[in-house]
């Protein structure tokens, strides 16, 4: 691992009152240790995951559309409010990484049209506009992905279907044994949070707390729902006709 630890700066802020700091799991969090190469972030739409998550990939100096540190373009909104308060820990410190924004994938891919004079070597062979949502997807992690750096992933699995998460699995399990690589990666997937020996930080509950697979709701609820389709979905539409 080459980040050991992020922590909050609680002594810069003026108050917890206002966003980011109001969130709660952002407001009770001193410092985060990381204890292993993969690490997950979840939780809640709005529990904090992805704010702090780009925080962090700011402070890396990755651009927070997505991208690495040599990936220079602009959209609106898109730097954390959260990365001047926070301090990274390394070591050792390395700057060769990556930061995946799900949501603003689209402007990564038109900045690469742009600028890429290698016929897409790091990309397929073809721009990223040219293949579907989830094989840019794959084609990034495959052919741009490598070794000793840190990736900074925001719910990769929008684009992947079921196999799809299955096969970056492998690749996640490639990058981390065989070129030490870090991942913290936010997500809803209980596919990719299963992950063997990665760590899974639950930012519910109005704090941050390491979580047991099995423990997640996006376990509990998955394995449920399989397990009893007809009763969750006749409970859910008590009031119409299924």
């Amino acid at each position: 691992m080459f980040l050991k630890a992020v922590t909050l700066r609680r002594e810069k802020i003026e108050s917890f009152n206002v966003y980011p700091f109001s969130i709660p799991a952002i407001k009770s969090f001193n410092e985060i240790e990381f204890k292993s190469k993969v690490t997950f972030f979840v939780g809640e739409n709005g529990s904090g995951k992805s704010t702090l998550l780009e925080a962090i990939a700011q402070k890396c100096g990755f651009n927070t559309a997505g991208g690495g540190r040599n990936n220079v373009y602009e959209v609106h909104a898109a730097e954390s409010d959260l990365a001047d308060y926070i301090k990274l820990s390394w070591m050792p410190k390395i700057t060769n990484g990556f930061f995946l924004r799900a949501e603003s994938f689209y402007h990564f891919a038109s900045h690469i049209d742009n600028v890429d004079n290698t016929g897409y070597r790091d990309y397929g062979g073809c721009s990223l506009h040219q293949q579907s949502h989830g094989e840019s997807f794959l084609s990034l992690f495959v052919n741009r992905f490598g070794r000793r750096a840190i990736y900074l992933l925001d719910e990769p699995e929008s684009a992947l279907s079921p196999s799809r998460q299955l096969a970056f699995l492998k690749i996640l399990h490639d990058l981390t044994i065989h070129g030490d690589a870090q991942f913290i990666i936010a997500t809803h997937s209980p596919i990719l949070m299963g992950y063997p020996h990665s760590v899974i930080l639950s930012f519910d509950d109005t704090k941050i707390d390491e979580i047991a697979y099995e423990m997640t709701d996006h376990y509990q609820l998955t394995k449920y729902f399989l397990g009893h389709r007809e009763k969750v979905l006749a409970d859910l539409f008590v009031d119409d006709q299924y």
